[in-house]
């Protein structure tokens, strides 16, 4: 059977050859491949590898579990971890390797799903970070708190998605990576949309382009390779060496420095490395997004129209991920209940008043 990880992992589920088992062919985008693999490589097989398939028992799976619990901190992460392992041992099911899939077991307890809800940057802060990254970099800064894109939206956007007439962003495309080879691909969901875009962005975008003005590149399209068609676009934002930017090196030489200029993560030590910084998983690029969403909604905007414009699939996503940042939920409708039974309450009240007619 055509296995996901057959080129990349030495080892595969199952132990001796006549147990050895794969996970099936995955779909997905390359990088949700990458990710998958990755997985499998560091996490699974590592501790049940070399375990035949009918040994991996649901008491196997208790103790894999409490091992990955102290290892890996992100619920989410792990989540994701023993959903790679469920869907190889699925699939041992489907061709009778197994007769059942010891991740359905009830002892085996997965992590509770993560509430959900993302945290953003005061405005405050977004702006402190946009006023001492580069020049160059400044317009980055700029797009993720003002029109909510995703990093490698950022670096894929072209002049030719700028509608300036009717003040909006077409997202066509991203920037994406793997094993550091670079290419372009639909955006998140293989969507593109159309985001509103405010005249403080237009005027930045108009003065960004001044300066540093766009670039034609080339890559592969969907994914690298040398066997990949190419296409062109001309970026708003490229390196100073007209490359297109690769994310890892940008966020290591880029946007470290300005959180640590910025006072949100600590300067880097002395004796450490030029990437050497610490971590920030809740300060990445993405804190931008959800700093967008946070402005958007308590100024009261719809989520149905925040989440076309975050390109979320449902407003349900968008919701669940952002409705703390709706101070007034549940408040405008109390106040015009309150104000209807109110003034009906009034009416009735002197129209029954004991020196009212009764009838």
């Amino acid at each position: 059977m055509r296995s996901l990880f057959s080129r990349r992992l030495r080892h595969p589920i199952g132990g001796r050859a006549e147990n050895v088992h794969w996970a099936p062919g995955g779909g997905g985008v390359p990088k949700t491949q990458q990710n998958q693999e990755r997985k499998a490589r560091l996490h699974i097989v590592p501790h049940l590898g070399h375990l035949p398939l009918r040994s991996i028992t649901a008491a196997e799976l208790r103790a894999y579990t409490a091992k990955l619990e102290a290892a890996v901190s992100s619920v989410d992460y792990r989540r994701g971890i023993l959903s790679e392992l469920s869907s190889v041992l699925e699939a041992a099911v489907d061709d009778k390797r197994l007769a059942r899939n010891p991740m359905r077991a009830k002892s085996v307890r997965w992590p509770k799903a993560s509430r959900g809800r993302r945290e953003a940057w005061s405005l405050k802060t977004a702006l402190r970070v946009r006023d001492v990254i580069s020049p160059r970099n400044r317009i980055a800064v700029v797009l993720g708190p003002g029109c909510g894109l995703r990093q490698g939206e950022v670096f894929g956007l072209s002049p030719e998605d700028i509608d300036y007439a009717r003040g909006v962003l077409h997202v066509r495309r991203q920037v994406q990576a793997i094993n550091g080879k670079l290419y372009f691909t639909l955006p998140k969901g293989a969507k593109t949309r159309t985001v509103d875009m405010p005249s403080s962005v237009a005027d930045e975008l108009k003065r960004h382009a001044e300066v540093f003005p766009p670039v034609e590149v080339e890559l592969p399209w969907g994914k690298p390779g040398p066997d990949r068609p190419t296409r062109k676009f001309s970026l708003v934002r490229t390196t100073r060496f007209s490359n297109v930017i690769a994310v890892n090196t940008w966020n290591t030489y880029a946007w470290k420095p300005a959180l640590a200029e910025a006072g949100i993560i600590p300067p880097r030590a002395k004796d450490a490395k030029q990437w050497q910084w610490e971590a920030a998983p809740k300060d990445g690029f993405h804190v931008l997004r959800h700093t967008y969403a946070s402005i958007m909604l308590e100024a009261g905007e719809s989520v149905v129209t925040l989440a076309r414009w975050l390109g979320h699939s449902s407003p349900a996503i968008t919701f669940g991920y952002y409705a703390h940042f709706m101070p007034e939920a549940g408040s405008k409708g109390r106040t015009m209940i309150d104000g209807l039974l109110g003034e009906q309450g009034d009416q009735c009240a002197g129209r029954n008043s004991p020196d009212s007619p009764q009838g």
